[in-house]
């Protein structure tokens, strides 16, 4: 068998600089400026014998990837988890009009250093650089033309929470076209944590973000390539496990994005429809027997498993307990070595339009 090539299809390296001054709220300013603070208040609480220690701890290596000093530096210790010729599909996020405070580097800043990652002689052939667009901000869509025709970036990153929904005017009438034109795919966040815009509520953030949401542009755009990220996302996985599936309430699977999104895939509707598995497996007790059993077994099972990219969503993964490397090795092996290929290496190649057919 050939030798396994990995693509990473979701991390983020965006740094302090990219982020607004307040977020995620004014009063915790000072501990995003003093790491120390931070540092502290675990040992004490630690000592204590308080449970809040370790989330504290997973906190502080959290900020300290952001902390870390450029997008390079924070792609370094990504890398150092996988195998040399492992690929990264690198997601920017443009903050700044979310109304958290001002960022110290403005979205076309961050691109420009995301392509010179993409460029460097140190990683060139590993960055695959992706484009981030809020259809809000003024020249928003002039700003993906220049990174994509220009810089040559890959894809589109959506985050719906910030505060606007997949089928924005701006990407109706200028992206999503201009993406199919080259044949370029979308990933969108989809659960229901993460940031939020600050004047958009929970209720209106899920509106925007939620599977159907995707429904409209999926309609007028059968040929672009959608990965829902987080295949649905933790909150909706642990529901899954501790409250099940009503089966009198037909509405009760489209409630539960996990659930709608196997659903939307096997339909057979949604041909270009995919998920990653970021975030979601860094629960891997939790979750991998579910994963195992979805992705095995079936006509079901086979139409899933041709859309699932493998995606860990560093370095919002250092909140969790176990490294990247550590749930690569696992997923690797409880999945086996077949379906681990599919979803590593064949799936983000065809989702990429790197290569033709179906998986």
């Amino acid at each position: 068998m050939a030798a396994l090539r990995i693509t990473n299809t979701h991390i983020h390296t965006f740094t302090a600089a990219h982020v607004p001054r307040y977020y995620p709220h004014p009063a915790l300013y000072v501990f995003k400026r003093v790491p120390g603070l931070v540092r502290g208040l675990a040992w004490l609480l630690r000592v204590a014998g308080h449970p809040a220690a370790e989330t504290l701890e997973r906190l502080l290596q959290f900020q300290k990837e952001a902390y870390r000093g450029g997008q390079a530096e924070i792609f370094a210790s990504v890398r150092r988890q996988y195998p040399p010729d492992t690929r990264f599909v690198v997601l920017p996020m443009d903050m700044a009009p979310i109304g958290h405070g001002p960022v110290e580097a403005d979205i076309e800043a961050q691109h420009d250093e995301l392509s010179r990652l993409a460029r460097s002689d140190a990683f060139r052939g590993s960055v695959i650089p992706f484009a981030s667009i809020h259809p809000d901000r003024p020249g928003a869509a002039a700003e993906v033309r220049r990174v994509v025709e220009r810089l040559h970036f890959r894809g589109l990153k959506l985050y719906p929470r910030l505060g606007f929904p997949p089928d924005h005017p701006v990407l109706m009438n200028e992206i999503y076209p201009f993406l199919v034109e080259h044949d370029l795919p979308v990933m969108s966040h989809c659960s229901r944590g993460g940031v939020r815009g600050r004047d958009v509520s929970v209720h209106a953030a899920d509106r925007f973000t939620e599977p159907a949401a995707f429904i409209p542009v999926m309609r007028k755009f059968p040929d672009l390539r959608i990965c829902l990220a987080h295949l649905g996302g933790v909150e909706d996985w642990r529901r899954y496990a501790e409250d099940g599936i009503d089966p009198d309430d037909p509405a009760a699977r489209a409630a539960n994005w996990q659930v709608a999104i196997r659903d939307m895939i096997t339909s057979g509707d949604w041909p270009n429809l995919w998920t990653d598995i970021s975030y979601t497996l860094f629960r891997f007790e939790e979750n991998i027997a579910f994963l195992r059993l979805f992705l095995s077994g079936g006509a079901r099972a086979e139409a899933l498993s041709r859309r699932v990219l493998f995606g860990s969503d560093f370095y919002m993964t250092r909140q969790e307990a176990l490294s990247e490397r550590a749930v690569c090795f696992r997923l690797r092996n409880a999945l086996g070595e077949e379906t681990f290929r599919r979803i590593a290496e064949t799936n983000p190649e065809i989702w990429l339009g790197e290569r033709g057919g179906d998986a």
